[in-house]
């Protein structure tokens, strides 16, 4: 699957904010820290903040902090505001031999793969998301000496 680079900029900006509860975050910190554009990520942040997931915080040590649930909230529900999924998308376009049995098939074949891609990233929460990340971080490190 190939998400819009908003997306992408959106999912790492929500799991930094949802991993760091406790602490606000500036834009320029997360932009640093993905090597993001400081302008494309504060169009992310608007569209998150107006989607209810980062709320920000104005004045001295200002910036942004995660405003949702980490165990509820699933890769799709970042990934909506800013993707067409199935249930949103418009009509697709007429494909060459769309209406060919192997037309049909293919298509028959897409529908599911897109169906099972929906549902794992409306599986997958960002609580089990920080799992991955730190199953990650201990790869990276090696094994333990012992």
């Amino acid at each position: 699957m190939r998400l819009q680079t908003a997306t992408r900029i959106a999912l790492y900006a929500t799991l930094e904010l949802a991993g760091n509860p406790e602490n606000q975050i500036t834009a320029s910190a997360i932009a640093e820290k993905y090597g993001i554009s400081i302008n494309h990520l504060a169009k992310v942040m608007r569209d998150l903040g107006r989607a209810g997931v980062v709320e920000s915080v104005r004045g001295a040590g200002g910036g942004f902090r995660f405003a949702g649930n980490a165990k509820r909230t699933t890769l799709m529900d970042v990934i909506q505001i800013f993707e067409n999924v199935r249930g949103n998308a418009r009509a697709p376009a007429r494909e060459p031999g769309e209406a060919t049995p192997a037309g049909q098939a293919l298509r028959q074949v897409l529908d599911e793969i897109d169906a099972i891609t929906e549902a794992t990233l409306r599986s997958i929460t960002l609580d089990t998301m920080f799992k991955l990340i730190q199953r990650q971080r201990q790869d990276a490190a090696g094994p333990a000496p012992g």
